[in-house]
């Protein structure tokens, strides 16, 4: 019997060292869900639209340049596919890229700038300058190019030279997505819970101005002359036997002096403060030539080869562009302006497949400009 279990026993072993080391039991596949990483749900807001905005730290006359930087926040919400993608009261903040001052004959300022970054109330922050040109479909891009800035402002304001502010707390304006901005959509969500609209009445005035009262000045002052006088005749005795008549002069007459008039100090009226700047348009015509190398397909006719001129007016983003051959418009299509970070070195025609897979016109650059244009090939717009 101890034999057999002595057997048994080496017989267990050396099927044991056959096999090697014990392994460890397999584990169970992961599943697909495990191996998907999390997704992030993003919102797109489309290229073109604007965001209004209201200043929170003024822009003194004195001190604004190039360079400096803007301070501001949302004051109406914007929506995307029927989202709150970017709720009021979210800040915003930009730099000064170029600034005309008022002068004595054009009694404006206009600030050109781009923005940096969203800061949303939850403390979710967007930042534009990590963002890269984008092209989708749904969003509305229309395939910008690298010198796109993603978020712009072009601001004309109704200023003088005596204005100590040229944007005042609580100045209203656009700030233009020219390229879609996409956020993470939980992110905002969370914002929205959390955010207010800005209480106007938060916005008060940082113009130092004070209004210089009148004067009334001081009247003049008279000394009075001296009175004339009459003075009296000769006084004549008659001679006495053949002597002559003797004359005694009388006095002559004065003529008086007249009244010395001191002159009294003039009054002054009051000197206003100028008025506040007021943010308006600009109705300014724009004119830029280029040419066509080959026909291109434009408010739903072809334009042949050869010399144009685009006019539009204002400062966009949204204009109406007239293009003209010889002085006659052959086409009118509803553009967007819009700005870049660079000037071109020469004109850039941008053209695109049309539905009929015809090149269709898509923007125009000109040389020496920080702006362009571009169409939707969707609007078939005017032609002439």
């Amino acid at each position: 019997m101890r034999r057999l279990v002595v057997a048994v026993l080496l017989f267990a072993f050396s099927t044991a060292a056959q096999r090697g080391p014990m392994q460890p039991p397999p584990q169970q596949p992961a599943t697909a869900t495990n191996n998907k990483p999390a997704r992030t749900t993003v919102l797109t807001v489309p290229a073109g639209t604007t965001v209004q905005l209201a200043v929170t730290q003024p822009v003194l006359a004195k001190s604004a340049a190039a360079g400096g930087q803007i301070f501001a926040e949302t004051i109406f919400p914007v929506t995307a596919n029927g989202h709150m993608a970017i709720p009021a009261g979210t800040y915003v903040q930009g730099q000064i890229d170029s600034l005309s001052r008022p002068g004595v004959f054009s009694p404006h300022a206009q600030f050109r700038m781009h923005f940096t970054r969203l800061i949303f109330a939850n403390g979710y922050t967007f930042d534009f300058s990590a963002m890269q040109n984008l092209t989708n479909a749904q969003s509305g891009s229309t395939g910008y190019a690298d010198d796109v800035i993603p978020a712009v402002a072009n601001v004309y304001v109704d200023a003088t030279i005596r204005n100590d502010v040229l944007l005042d707390n609580g100045t209203q304006f656009d700030m233009v997505l020219q390229e879609p901005v996409q956020l993470v959509a939980g992110s905002v969500r969370s914002a929205v819970r959390v955010s207010k609209a800005p209480d106007f009445s938060q916005f008060k005035t940082a113009s130092m101005c004070r209004p210089i009262p009148a004067t009334e000045g001081t009247p003049d002052t008279v000394i009075p002359g001296t009175p004339s006088t009459p003075g009296t005749p000769d006084t004549v005795i008659p001679g006495v036997n053949g002597a002559p008549d003797t004359v005694i002069p009388g006095i002559p007459p004065s003529p008086g002096t007249p009244d010395t008039v001191i002159p009294g100090t003039p009054g002054t009226p009051e000197i206003p403060c100028p008025g506040p700047p007021i943010v308006t348009d600009n109705t300014k015509t724009q004119k830029q030539a280029f040419n066509l190398s080959v026909p291109v397909q434009l408010g739903g006719r072809q334009l042949a080869a050869g010399a144009y001129q685009a006019t539009w007016k204002g400062l966009g983003p949204s204009v109406s562009v007239q293009i003209l051959e010889k002085k006659k418009t052959v086409a009118t299509m509803q553009g967007r302006l819009v700005l870049l970070n660079r000037k071109s070195p020469a004109v850039a025609i941008g053209t695109q497949p049309d539905a009929n897979g015809l090149p269709s016109l898509q923007s125009l650059r000109f040389t020496g400009q920080s702006f362009a244009l571009y169409f939707d090939p969707a609007n078939t717009g005017e032609t002439h």
